[in-house]
């Protein structure tokens, strides 16, 4: 029996992006799950309108990567780990506000082989998953920033990139 308020477009949906990290990864950034383009493309932050790889790419003085396997190799390159809070959950499309049912993504396992300095959070969403589902688990605080997702849209690229910044701030100096 359906609920009254169900919605027809809300599903339950499994992460199909692996994480992407080595054991000389700095930095690890966290989203809340996958957008559907970014669940169609198989790649994170597959909208062409999300600002992470603009951002990203600024932030350690590079091009913005464009194939999958560019951003893979910018990412490791840069001792950039990514991956997302979520392993499963129901959503309504790529609403964030709609995710319901989580289960976490086991981090600890990047954690263990890689030597992460600091995790960050890519919006409010994966720092309040990370926060409620893994941070006293793993020990570990998440910084917040500001998401890149298009529907952040009053955080221009220029505001995104002062506060982003911090990040290559940890993998220039280490800390």
């Amino acid at each position: 029996m359906s609920r009254p308020d169900e919605n027809k477009n809300e599903h339950p949906a499994v992460h199909p992006i692996p994480p992407v990290y080595r054991a000389d990864s700095r930095i690890l950034i966290l989203g809340s799950f996958p957008s559907v383009k970014s669940r169609e493309t198989g790649f994170f932050y597959g909208h062409p309108q999300n600002r992470f790889w603009k951002v990203t790419a600024a932030v350690c003085g590079e091009e913005v990567p464009q194939t999958v396997e560019e951003k893979k190799a910018f990412l490791l390159r840069n001792h950039i780990a990514v991956w997302d809070v979520i392993a499963s959950c129901v959503i309504t499309g790529s609403s964030d506000a709609s995710i319901r049912d989580v289960v976490p993504n086991p981090l600890q396992d990047i954690l263990e082989c890689a030597d992460i300095r600091q995790i960050y959070c890519n919006g409010v969403t994966a720092w309040k998953y990370y926060r409620k589902y893994q941070e006293k688990q793993l020990g570990r605080e998440a910084v917040r920033l500001p998401s890149t997702s298009p529907a952040n849209a009053a955080w221009s690229v220029e505001r995104l990139l002062g506060e982003w910044s911090q990040c290559g701030e940890v993998l220039r100096n280490g800390e």
